[in-house]
């Protein structure tokens, strides 16, 4: 069940050349702002709280780097409503493009940065900033690599377009975690932190490459085209604004969407960035086995991904939304029974299933959040949920986690924040379930 059709086209389709074009190039586009946004996250749980942060216990420099890893997320709607904007006004590839050289600019800031040691509290100040940059520009960027895909896709595969930007998230978890074992690897522990971390985020340089590849081989989206033609004599005697039209007549979609994507986002930061801290630093595990881990994890969500996404066309994105929504509401205790075994074969096993409940609900997210929005407001609509839920759900997730560990010392006590992300999402998702009966029916 779609929550709404696309409007009808009168525009000439695509080829299929160019529809693979697209799709590809966006799903390029994901997978390396991703990478760049989740080195930071991987960096802040090894590295971070100790170089740029190092007054206080080890705990307090996690939490201020986990703190910092927040500010991204805080960045993020930030990116969302600008890049939205202009988006539904200019066209979904020009803010992609800027999107993508923020990040670029950005990540390889931070590779270069130095330490607290060595400028004094200039470094805290300007990791903060970098992290800022970090947080616009994939706010920015999820929206137009998103619609990119599902509005060049031919009928009937919108989900399973909308799933290969999906797939950029664990492409670039698994590329992140490759490059910290490489440099582990080929480094002792006092040269890792010395300079090792930062070939991750040095690697930020290549995104500027795909950014001028995208500006110069992809055309604008079939269906942006034709909101603008429509819209072209509306614009002469009314100035349109999509971020007013959305906050007037759909703010309750957008947080029923944010709401029901919350414990999504939450619960995937809590496994690759959370859990890494807790289990290293607090269950005494070795890195490089947890990162192999958290890698052979997210390889899983290659297919997953896919696969839910493509029986969303078939069967309808909520119902498979909803079944992934119910079985992290399930599965958040024992996630945590298996990791604190301290078992690396459990710890895999726990992660797994949770990876697998992951991948149903994001697999048709993308193509979900297009459908409750028409084309001329649907870049600011659907990148607004999508980064209200990485606010309230992702970005304060592992600074959450590691709160809660110190304040209750029981890991119980992260699988009922999980449980209750849970229920606002299912709660969130019989609304949008009855509003689009609802919209069936008349």
């Amino acid at each position: 069940m779609d929550t709404a059709p696309p409007p009808p086209s009168t525009a000439s389709a695509p080829s299929t050349r160019n529809r693979r074009r697209v799709a590809t190039a966006a799903a390029l586009a994901s997978a390396v702002e991703w990478y760049d946004y989740f080195v930071f996250g991987i960096a802040a749980a090894l590295v971070l709280g100790d170089l740029y942060f190092p007054a206080g216990s080890s705990s307090a420099g996690v939490l201020a780097a986990f703190a910092t890893f927040a500010v991204g997320f805080l960045a993020r709607p930030v990116g969302g409503v600008i890049a939205g904007h202009f988006g539904d006004k200019r066209g979904r590839k020009p803010m992609l493009v800027l999107a993508l050289t923020l990040m670029g600019l950005a990540t390889a800031g931070i590779g270069l940065l130095p330490t607290y040691e060595t400028i004094g509290i200039a470094a805290p100040l300007l990791l903060v900033l970098f992290r800022v940059l970090q947080g616009i520009a994939v706010g920015a960027q999820w929206g137009g690599a998103m619609l990119m895909a599902t509005e060049y896709a031919p009928e009937g595969k919108r989900g399973l377009y909308g799933s290969l930007v999906q797939l950029g998230v664990p492409i670039g978890v698994v590329t992140a975690n490759t490059v910290f074992l490489v440099a582990g690897a080929f480094t002792s522990d006092a040269a890792f932190a010395a300079w090792g971390w930062r070939v991750p985020f040095l690697v930020g340089f290549l995104v500027l490459g795909l950014a001028w590849y995208i500006h110069a081989r992809v055309e604008e989206t079939p269906a942006f085209k034709e909101a603008e033609r429509a819209l072209a004599e509306q614009e002469k005697t009314v100035k349109r604004s999509p971020l007013r039209t959305i906050l007037r007549s759909h703010l309750g979609t957008v947080f029923l969407a944010g709401g029901s994507f919350a414990v999504n986002t939450a619960t995937f930061y809590i496994i690759i960035t959370g859990v890494l801290d807790y289990s290293t630093r607090g269950l005494g595990m070795e890195r490089g086995a947890v990162l192999t881990v958290s890698l052979g994890v997210s390889l899983t969500q290659l297919v997953l991904i896919p696969a839910a996404a493509a029986l969303s066309d078939r069967i309808g994105r909520l119902r498979i939304y909803t079944l992934g929504a119910v079985g992290l509401l399930v599965w958040a205790v024992p996630l945590f029974l298996l990791i604190d075994t301290r078992s690396l074969l459990w710890l895999a096993v726990g992660t797994f299933v949770t990876s697998c409940f992951l991948s149903i609900m994001y697999g048709p997210q993308a193509a979900l959040f297009a459908e409750l929005f028409t084309a001329e407001m649907r870049y600011t609509g659907a990148s607004l949920g999508y980064q209200i839920a990485a606010v309230f759900g992702g970005g304060l997730a592992p600074f959450v986690m590691v709160l809660l560990l110190e304040a209750t010392g029981t890991s119980m006590a992260v699988s009922g924040y999980i449980m209750g992300l849970a229920v606002i999402a299912l709660i969130s998702i019989k609304i949008l379930a009855s509003r689009a009966a609802r919209a069936a029916s008349h």
